[in-house]
Parts: structure tokens; sequence; C-alpha cells
């Protein structure tokens, strides 16, 4: 279990992050932190430093300013709660343009310059296989907040570990008999042409195919295309479903495009959300669209039987109940990814406090208590849902949601449970050596 025990959410986090700061300017003269309980010492509050390597240019820029306010949110709750082990969390954030060289120059900035205890944040896949290396060569725990399978094949390290969102393999492992039962068994499948986009064309495959299904045709687009209508025509004739993943700034543009090549007498289609992500669902041309289904790693719009948890992460995160900004309606979350900074956060924490960790002598520490963790109950900490993290293969599992496009919203029609989920190990990282 991660033992994460949760105060109630500061309804406001300004004033959470106010509070902050008014404590801070106290530390040299009283020792204390006025305020916030567990903050005892000047020394004991010296901060746990975590390097944020987050995709503020590049194609990522919309999940990484997302990503951001998550985490901005988060540490807030967590340090009015009394922190990690009586001690502030201090942000240290660097932009990795999304580009996987630069990555491995964040995460050695991070060792080398700022003296972060460990670091997290990154979502592309591609970035998380330039970077991961070089965490491991510097022994600095590397949380990722990525959905690839590469953390779970046993590619990376022991460093590296994935535990507050699930991977593709997992996802599409559940998606396809949805797929197979209710909308067909013939697919062709278009994807963005890097890590990401391999491991849904390798695992659904292998998913689908399961299921009596057959991949007619796999369509690897590059990920900086503005334009796509030459790749259509790829499409056979007699294909029953699109299953479609694309990713960054020309998402948009991939959907009306689709919708102006297909008209009316479109086959099925099957999304990833990662296609419509920060995009307002209402835009023009996605009229084509209605009716179809999209994967959410957590839903965009608040739902009828909306949690506790989600209600109130939602209010800290500053989202509506459309899953936009509740500052600028036109500013559309990246609602299905972004959770996974919050619940990565809170397990750094809950590790921190197990370990009883003190400095970055007791970065194996961590990782082993990490490593111990199995249940990670619906709570506070984890708004999108149970999940139960293997700690062999540093991966987390966790419900997937298959939502229908209704009136211009996002409707829950389906739920998987986690065991649809599992696989079979393919690592045990608890093997490898510090």
């Amino acid at each position: 279990m991660t033992n994460t025990k949760d105060a109630p959410l500061q309804p406001n986090r300004r004033r959470a992050l106010k509070t902050l700061a008014a404590g801070a300017g106290t530390i040299a003269a009283a020792g204390m932190l006025p305020g916030l309980p567990g903050y005892s010492q000047a020394h004991s509050a010296e901060p746990i430093r975590i390097g944020f390597q987050v995709h503020r240019t590049g194609i990522g820029a919309a999940y990484g300013r997302w990503y951001d306010r998550t985490t901005e949110a988060c540490v807030a709750k967590i340090n009015a709660e009394g922190g990690i082990n009586g001690r502030p969390i201090e942000i240290v954030a660097e932009d990795d343009g999304t580009d996987p060289k630069r990555g491995a120059e964040v995460v050695e900035k991070f060792a080398s310059q700022h003296n972060c205890d460990v670091s997290f944040g990154t979502l592309f896949s591609h970035v998380v296989y330039g970077s991961a290396p070089r965490a491991g060569e510097l022994k600095m725990p590397y949380f990722v907040v990525s959905e690839g399978h590469h953390v779970a094949s046993g590619k990376l390290n022991r460093y590296t570990l994935q535990p507050g969102i699930t991977d593709v393999k997992s996802q599409v492992q559940a998606m396809a008999p949805f797929i197979a039962d209710n909308l067909g068994k013939k697919v062709t499948m278009i994807f963005p042409d890097f890590a990401f986009g391999h491991d849904h064309r390798d695992y659904f495959s292998a998913a689908f195919e399961a299921q009596g299904g057959t991949i007619l045709e796999k369509i690897a687009i590059p990920p900086t295309e503005t334009s796509f209508t030459k790749y259509f025509p790829k499409i056979p004739r007699d294909t029953e479903v699109i299953y479609h993943v694309m990713v960054g700034p020309a998402v948009l543009t991939f959907v009306k495009e689709m919708g102006e090549f297909f008209g009316p007498s479109s086959p099925e289609i099957f999304g990833f959300i990662d296609s419509l992500e920060a995009v307002d669902m209402a835009s023009p041309g996605l009229e084509f669209l209605e009716g179809s289904y999209l994967w959410e790693g957590h839903p965009r719009y608040a739902q009828e039987n909306q949690s506790e948890f989600d209600k109130a992460y939602r209010e800290a995160v500053g989202v509506d109940e459309n899953g936009a900004s509740i500052s600028d309606s036109k500013d559309v979350s990246t609602y299905a990814h972004m959770f996974g900074c919050w619940e990565t956060l809170h397990i750094i924490k809950a590790g921190m406090e197990s370990a009883d960790y003190k400095t970055t002598a007791d970065r194996a520490k961590l990782i082993e208590a990490v490593e111990a963790m199995t249940d990670m109950p619906h709570s506070h900490a984890h708004p999108q849902g149970a999940k139960v993290f293997n700690g062999k293969t540093h991966q987390t599992f966790g419900h997937q949601y298959i939502s229908k496009v209704s009136g211009g919203k996002l409707v829950l029609a389906h739920t998987t449970s986690i065991e649809d989920t599992l696989y079979e190990d393919e690592v045990d990282y608890t093997q490898q050596s510090f």
C-alpha cells in the first residue's frame, strides 16, 4: 500500500501558496514555518528538491502547460499538509523542448547544478528514451509520467519508474475486446512515427488479433506533419474501423481533414484522446466525430457518478466540469494524462516517508520503498482511480475509460477492470544492482 493519508484539500491553492510564502520569511528568525504542521526546525525544513522535466516547448507544449499547472497545485496541497517528512517540496523546472538530447541535458542539470533529490515529469516516449540512460548513470531516481511501454519492457534501468500512470500495452489490451465486439473486426491504424506510436502499432495489433480481428493497414505519420489528406487514400476500402492516436499541434487538422475525406460514409472510428487533448470537442470540424469512441485515461467531462476525489482534484487544478480552465473556457486541459503528475508526486511523498528519506544518499532506499508498493486505493492522492503497482517492472496498472462523443461532449460508455490491463512481467528491475 502507498499508505498516503490525505488531509482535506485546500479550497484555494493561491491561499496555500501564500501560506508557504509567509512562513518562509520566518525560518531564519524562528526556525519554524508557521501554520504548516511538520516544519519544526530550520535544519529539517531544508526543501526536498524535485527536478521537473517539462515540455514547455516543442510538440508536447500543450501537455507541458497542464503538467506544470497540475504539479504546482499538487505541491501546494502537499506543502500545506506538512510536506514530506516535515520538509517542503521545491520544484526546479527545466524545459526539455520535447527533445531527447535536451532531455538528457536537463537530467544532468538536475544532478550537477540544481542538487535535486529526484526528477520527474517526462511525457513523450522518445524523450524518456533519450533521458533515462543518463538518469541511471547519475543514479538519479527518474519518475516518468509517460505512457510508453519503455519502462515495463525492461529497456531502461532501475532508477526509472512509471508508478503514477498506465502504459500503452495495458491500455490497448483492455480496449481491444471492446473494439472487436462493438465496432468491427477489420482495422486500419493511424499513429505517430515514434516510440509511443510504435507501442500502439505493436501491442494493439497483437491484442486485436488475439480477439480474432485483422489489421489491414498500419499508417505511420511523422509527428511534425501538418497536413494529412495524402495519407487517407492508403486506408483500404474494406476497413471497418479506423484506429487513430495522433499527437502534436496539428491534431485538430488531422481530424478535420479525415472528416472532409470521408464525409458521412466513414468507417467506425475509435481514437485515443491523445489525438484531441487540449482541443475543445465543440470545435468546428469535429462534428465528424459524433458517435465515435475515444479512450480516456481520466474522463475530461465530469460524469454523473463523479467521485469526491475527482471533484476535489478538479477544483485544485483549476478545471471546470467540461475539462477547461475555470478562468478561460477555451483553454482545454490535457485531463486524460495530467493526473499522472498529481499521483506521481504523492507516490514520491509516500516513498520518501516510508524510506525515511533525508539526503541523496538515501536514493536507493527510496526506490526500494516504491518497489514495495502494491495497492493504491482510489483517494485524494489517486483521483483517477485505484491502481496496482508492480515493483518488479516499475509499472502501475489501473482502470481504463472508453467514452462516446455525444452532443459534442464525451460521455463515459465503458470502464475496464484493472485485471483487463495486466500482462506477464518482462523484467525484474529489483534484481539489478544500484
